[in-house]
């Protein structure tokens, strides 16, 4: 296994989160209640000058505040970086606490039109994305979601994107992968059924595996109120025979699964999905735990090129931790829209109507080099899906490790 390259899936989609961003979830969480960047609810960071009015929301506080601070944080890191080497474009940025609920996203929403938000950032996860995406489509403000990955957030909305993957191109490119590696023979999946972005990703999955003759002996769920014990899935599995178990979940559980396994003695191999990340920094778990776990992730806090090495500094240096994927999202997200307002010559005095019209029209046009895509840079389509190719990881000595 070569580990200098990263696996080229062309995708048109998004590897991203649906409800907890990351993309979808429905209260996984990212363990105990967390503080956001302001003194309140809304994080708010107002440029000197004229300046595009960019707003969004996510869960700063809560269960879900990993995700939600990750992105404002990574925006953030966008917006002072372009102030920093001045130019037509500036952006003044305003994040609204939605504790990953879609009503509370709603308000927060309507909060940040009377604000004046001019563009927007969507909502972090799923659910609250489906209900804002909506919105903005109903008041003509383009949307460019860092990591809401359900189909159903850009659904018949032409001025709604993406910057993550969604959920079923996820399913997708792992059974293609799983298969092309030749990773396992008998595949059992552990899913989240009353989640969206666990749904979407193994009923894709599933579908593809057949086309592919990859074989799935079984599957079993668990929901948010039944995510501490995990011990009859796993004997389910060792039962079936399989070698390969795919977690198409978020990492908080899927840490109990690796611990759960080690105790049992169960050591298949373990295949994730961008949910995955962030569980190395994982608070109480133990990290070795994860050694040999592979996934699929848009991005790689591990990598040695400039423009990561560059921002996971930056990131350590304001907030003390490791950047995860929705972090390096938001942070493309910001700078997409500043390639793409100054393809279109857009100025601050336009109205939101405006700029919607402009940048419907312009997204298309262009190729972005960011923090969560390869050489071939990012692209999107009409109809608001991300084409970028995810890198195939490993985790090897507590690291992220490319795999060919």
């Amino acid at each position: 296994m070569k580990k200098t390259r990263f696996l080229s899936l062309a995708l048109t989609g998004t590897l991203c989160v649906s409800l907890l961003a990351g993309c979808g979830g429905s209260g996984d969480g990212g363990g105990a209640a967390q503080t956001p960047d302001a003194a309140n609810t809304s994080a708010v960071q107002e440029n000197t000058g004229s300046a595009f009015k960019l707003g969004g929301t996510g869960p700063l506080t809560g269960d879900a505040a990993i995700y939600g601070l990750a992105a404002q944080r990574g925006a953030q890191i966008a917006v002072d970086e372009i102030k920093e080497a001045g130019g037509d474009i500036q952006f003044a940025l305003k994040y609204e606490d939605d504790v990953n609920v879609p009503e509370t996203a709603v308000n927060a929403y309507n909060a940040l039109k009377e604000w004046g938000m001019q563009i927007s950032l969507g909502s972090v996860t799923s659910q609250p994305g489906v209900s804002t995406s909506a919105l903005a489509f109903e008041d003509r403000i383009f949307t460019m979601t860092p990591s809401g990955s359900s189909p159903d957030v850009i659904s018949g909305k032409d001025n709604v994107y993406q910057m993550c993957f969604s959920d079923p191109n996820q399913g997708l490119a792992s059974a293609q992968y799983i298969t092309e590696q030749g990773l396992g023979e008998k595949v059992f999946i552990i899913w989240k059924n009353d989640d969206v972005y666990s749904t979407g990703i193994k009923e894709q999955f599933v579908k593809e595996a057949k086309t592919l003759g990859l074989e799935v002996v079984g599957d079993a769920t668990f929901t948010t109120d039944t995510a501490t014990d995990f011990s009859v899935q796993l004997t389910q599995a060792q039962q079936a025979g399989a070698d390969l178990v795919f977690l198409p979940i978020y990492y908080q559980p899927a840490s109990l699964i690796l611990s759960q396994a080690d105790a049992m003695g169960y050591t298949p191999t373990f295949f994730g999905v961008d949910g995955m990340d962030g569980i190395l920094t994982m608070d109480g778990f133990d990290a070795s735990l994860a050694e040999g776990v592979m996934l699929l992730t848009p991005f790689n806090a591990d990598a040695t090129d400039e423009a990561t090495v560059n921002f996971v500094t930056k990131y350590q240096e304001l907030y003390g931790e490791t950047p995860n994927q929705f972090a390096a999202d938001a942070y493309d997200c910001v700078y997409a829209y500043k390639m793409a307002l100054e393809a279109a010559g857009c100025t601050p005095d336009m109205s939101n109507e405006e700029l919607c019209d402009a940048l419907i029209a312009t997204f298309p046009t262009i190729t972005l080099t960011g923090l969560t895509g390869d050489g071939a840079g990012i692209t999107w389509d009409a109809s608001g899906e991300v084409s970028k190719s995810p890198k195939g990881m490993v985790i090897e000595n507590g690291a992220y490790v490319g795999m060919d």
